[in-house]
């Protein structure tokens, strides 16, 4: 270990520093694990762990559809980290760059700016990249303007605020064509997060036209956009199609083959011709490896992921780990040769078992394990009692499959305190009606008291006020929404 391997540092222990990049499922559990098995070093400083995460919390995708749908509290889908890793050291930054050959990484900070110190210098001893991914974008003329992503709580909660936003505009409007567009919501991608998105968002937006009295769930027009011929691929092709049959008989019209040529003025032009008006379109048409990996010095695939071992060691690169989205894994249970491991949870936290005893190994001198995991399968919700499945080769659909869904997830939810509250919410839900309640207003918390206190600007950055521009996805002030107090001129 050479001496000036530690640069600019948060901590100053004298022992190995292993650095994590990235707080999700690769980071956290990774993190966790290597705590455990670390406790007596780590106390006695002998070991550091640094996690470098953009947020405080690791957040479990698979629950962003049902905290849209307002079936789980969206505090209860994100895990804290400095809870969860008491012996760490939480940074909250983002790394733009990773010099391994120097082992440091450069990271800005939430007081980077402020306390003009510039960016940190962290060197470590063995680096474990996994930043995630993003979405995936394509250049859509219209679609930086008024796409809405689905990829993290925010995003998720947002959303939800945004559609019974809408319905409160086409229940107050006079015009029928704005009231045409903000009752119809296009999701553009069919797998995973578009699917789950829009089943969970029409069954919640079907139950809350009821306390509307000039709304039917006949009204809303809800629209899947794939540009291949199947729909959650991961199922199988007999549930996919089964699926789109769920789908269409609660008059969702799925498009397959198609693709989103533009969304300029608020109007979503499809590759078949089709035209709609829309104010809300939603785009979950894949992803992208992060933005860092292509600031290292680690050897990238043509898809920009890291060029990985079956040990989960970056190729040709020594104390260099990577797994998850960032990486480029063999699988070795695969029949063809070649073949990498799927970019998705079921193989990310078992990826990371593997990356911390290997990374440990490393630390030891020890045998490195390589990552081998056979497929299990894939379960997916079509909203409130309705799914689809194909675990071990069984197939299931309707309530079964819901069930496994929820059972299988709520299993793999971090920490005892996040099972017992989503349990205790799903049974809560069971018993009580939806809420319908949209809390748009949280976005801008500052707007009322900027109205109130004569601002006429965006006031503090980040938090604007009622002068703002609009956000993507936000409909404009004057296009039939009704003002603040709810108040309409009929």
């Amino acid at each position: 270990m050479a001496p000036d391997s530690r640069g600019t540092t948060p901590g100053t222990r004298p022992g190995v520093r292993i650095l994590v990049v990235g707080g999700g499922y690769v980071g956290m559990y990774t993190a966790l694990r290597l705590q455990r098995k670390l406790k007596q070093r780590l106390r006695s400083g002998d070991a550091e762990i640094v996690i470098v995460t953009p947020e405080p919390y690791m957040t479990y995708q698979p629950f962003l559809p049902e905290a849209a749908a307002g079936s789980i509290s969206p505090r209860h889908v994100v895990v804290p980290l400095r809870r969860v890793l008491k012996d760490c050291t939480i940074v909250i930054g983002e790394a733009q760059r990773v010099d391994h050959a120097k082992r440091t990484a450069t990271v800005t900070t939430l007081a980077t700016g402020e306390d003009g110190t510039g960016a940190l210098e962290i060197g470590y001893d063995e680096i474990v990249i996994a930043p995630g991914s993003v979405s995936r974008t394509l250049p859509i003329p219209g679609l930086a303007d008024f796409g809405i992503g689905f990829k993290t709580v925010e995003e998720a909660i947002g959303l939800r605020n945004h559609v019974i936003e809408q319905m409160d505009i086409a229940s107050a409007t006079r015009d029928p064509a704005i009231r045409d567009a903000a009752l119809t919501f296009v999701f553009v991608g069919g797998g995973y997060a578009g699917v789950e998105a829009l089943a969970e968002l029409e069954d919640m937006a079907r139950y809350t036209a009821r306390y509307y009295h000039n709304i039917k769930p006949a009204d809303l027009k809800w629209i899947l956009v794939e540009a291949s011929g199947r729909i959650l691929p991961e199922v199988g092709e007999a549930m996919g199609t089964y699926a789109i049959g769920e789908l269409r008989s609660r008059n969702i019209d799925v498009r397959l083959e198609t693709r989103l040529d533009t969304c300029e003025d608020r109007v979503a032009v499809l590759s078949d011709g089709s035209r709609f008006p829309t104010r809300t379109l939603v785009w979950t048409a894949g992803v992208k490896p992060a933005p860092l990996l292509a600031a290292t010095d680690l050897p990238l695939t043509e898809r920009g992921r890291l060029r990985c071992t079956a040990t989960l060691g970056v190729e040709d690169m020594s104390h260099a780990w990577a797994a998850g989205d960032a990486a480029a894994v063999p699988d070795l249970t695969a029949a063809e040769p070649g073949r990498e491991t799927a970019p998705n949870a079921q193989h990310a936290v078992r990826q990371a078992k593997v990356l911390a005893d290997n990374v440990l190994a490393s630390v030891d001198g020890k045998p490195l394990t390589e990552y081998r995991h056979a497929y299990a399968g894939s379960v997916a919700s079509l909203g409130l009692h309705k799914g689809v499945a194909h675990v071990y080769g069984r197939k299931l659909k309707g309530y079964p499959a819901w069930l496994m869904h929820r059972t299988y997830h709520l299993s793999r939810v971090p920490t005892f305190n996040r099972k017992a509250r989503v349990l205790a919410e799903w049974t809560l839900s069971g018993l009580f009606k939806r809420e319908i309640v949209s809390l748009g207003s949280l976005e801008h918390p500052r707007a009322e008291f900027e109205l109130a206190a004569g601002g006429g600007g965006s006031g503090t950055p980040g938090l604007p006020g009622p002068s703002r521009p609009k956000g993507p996805g936000e409909p404009p002030r004057d296009a039939g929404a009704p003002p603040k107090d709810g108040r309409t001129d009929g």
